[in-house]
């Protein structure tokens, strides 16, 4: 723990660490409380600690103290269905369940030892934490499971540490800086960046349980001096701007307004901007990678961009072939591949697709296909496998036609995908949610309106209207699960 958070055993201070809701805890209650559990960890000798991961005090406090006994925490989805809970369970094999006192867990983790989690450290705690070398797994965090299972990606305290290390440096992440956000604790954009990275900086959380516009503008309002979102957040924030006065001033006097886990469309940052005179901006990362690219605090908040690569990543783009993209013209589409000390090591009991995800010399194949601007800023245009659209001869990246089709003043929202086509190979097609469901716009409408913005051959040849998208808990589109 002293190498995680140093701030935990340098800081005996009453200076509040976390604050989740009415509840706070200082630095002082918070290495006892994480030293309590540590301590209770280490006698039973616990490697991997399942984590009953809701947005509270004590999931964070749980996650902690599993670092300061030198095991590695599984977080869990209090939403994971029986059947994914239970595989979840199977592969991790954890030693036994932390969660809040009062917290009702599903049958399936009725076979585990549950120690409830104590998070006003009113315990003698542990004084100092387990000895670990920088590469023991420090988190198992599931994946989605698009393709099949989840798969537990093992994240060492290596990965932890020099992820948080570079934002720092990035954005300019000080123990000054007040963070406010309102993100799930199962995830790495909410757990790690949301609640690690503020007590590795000896700063402070302010976590909103669940996110409203309300409660952004009262922490911005009251001290807080960063927000970290996901782009449901934040287009709800867009509009709520022109109804919320109190939101329009916090916003305008944060530091800094990050968004992950998706693309932003660009038509909220502008909004956004429009209103507050500041930018939001964007970074990319994964569960298996942690933090890849950032936009920094001192450079250019580019709508549509994800930054350049951070300090220790090395990133590049791959054709199909193996062959590499070098053009910097904004237009060349090639896979991300990313190697350096922010990647996980491995898919838990998976060596088959632990070997898959790299590449002989080590880089590792991410999935998603980008395009670099001739500044070097990256430019994320979707899943290699859901986003990237072959049609007429062309690689067409689905993002930049959601941009395009979020800007027409009938969408409401708007997913872009391809399918089969004997002329074009693929013909994209677009799922919109009209803004007026009795008046939505047409094909050949909402075809001009992107063809006038993009290329004649980036216009969707099929629209089809839905009632709403589906999402998962992070607001990312699930195009798989769209009508076929």
């Amino acid at each position: 723990m002293s190498s995680l958070f140093p701030a935990l055993a340098d800081d005996p201070s009453d200076r509040v660490a976390l604050r989740f809701g009415p509840r706070s805890v200082t630095y002082a209650r918070l290495a006892a409380a994480a030293g309590g559990v540590g301590a209770r960890l280490r006698d039973r000798g616990a490697g991997r600690v399942a984590v009953w991961a809701t947005p509270s005090l004590e999931t964070a406090v749980a996650v902690v103290g599993v670092l300061h006994a030198g095991a590695a925490a599984v977080p869990l989805n209090p939403k994971s269905g029986e059947k994914e809970l239970a595989h979840i369970l199977s592969d991790s094999a954890p030693a036994l369940v932390l969660a809040a006192p009062g917290d009702e867990l599903p049958e399936a983790l009725g076979g585990l030892e549950r120690i409830d989690v104590d998070a006003d450290g009113h315990g003698s705690g542990a004084p100092d934490p387990a000895p670990v070398d920088d590469e023991a797994p420090a988190l198992v965090v599931y994946t989605s499971g698009t393709t099949g299972p989840p798969k537990g990606a093992v994240i060492p305290r290596r990965a932890v540490a020099t992820t948080l290390d570079a934002l720092a440096d990035a954005w300019r992440w000080t123990g000054d800086d007040v963070l406010v956000h309102g993100l799930p604790l199962f995830h790495v954009h909410g757990l790690v960046l949301g609640v690690l990275g503020p007590l590795r900086r000896g700063g402070s959380v302010r976590h909103l349980g669940r996110f409203s516009t309300e409660g952004v503008a009262r922490e911005l309002n009251s001290g807080a001096t960063m927000l970290f979102g996901v782009p449901t957040m934040y287009h709800r924030i867009a509009e709520a701007l022109p109804e919320e006065p109190e939101l329009v001033k916090a916003l305008a006097g944060a530091r800094l307004l990050v968004s992950g886990s998706a693309a932003l469309p660009v038509h909220d940052h502008e909004r956004i901007a429009a209103a507050t005179g500041r930018r939001v901006i964007e970074r990319y990362g994964m569960t298996e990678t942690l933090m890849n690219t950032a936009a920094r605090a001192d450079g250019e908040a580019r709508p549509g961009t994800v930054g350049v690569p951070l300090p220790g990543v090395e990133l590049r783009l791959v054709e199909e072939d193996g062959s590499l993209v070098t053009a910097l013209d904004g237009e060349s589409v090639g896979e991300i591949q990313v190697r350096g000390p922010n990647l996980f090591t491995e898919y838990l009991n998976r060596p088959d697709a632990t070997a898959a995800a790299f590449t002989a010399d080590g880089w590792f194949r991410t999935g998603d296909v980008a395009v670099r601007d001739p500044d070097g800023q990256v430019r994320i245009v979707g899943r290699k496998a859901t986003d990237l659209i072959k049609s007429g001869g062309y690689k067409i990246g689905a993002g930049e036609i959601e941009n395009a089709l979020l800007e027409h003043p009938g969408v409401r929202e708007a997913a872009v995908t391809g399918e089969p086509d004997d002329d074009l190979g693929e013909r994209i097609v677009a799922w919109v949610v009209p803004v007026d469901p009795q008046a939505p716009p047409g094909t050949a409408e909402l075809a001009d309106h992107v063809a006038r913005r993009l290329a004649p051959h980036k216009r969707p040849r099929v629209v089809r209207h839905l009632d709403a998208l589906p999402r998962n808990d992070m607001g990312k589109i699930m195009k798989r699960a769209l009508p076929s």
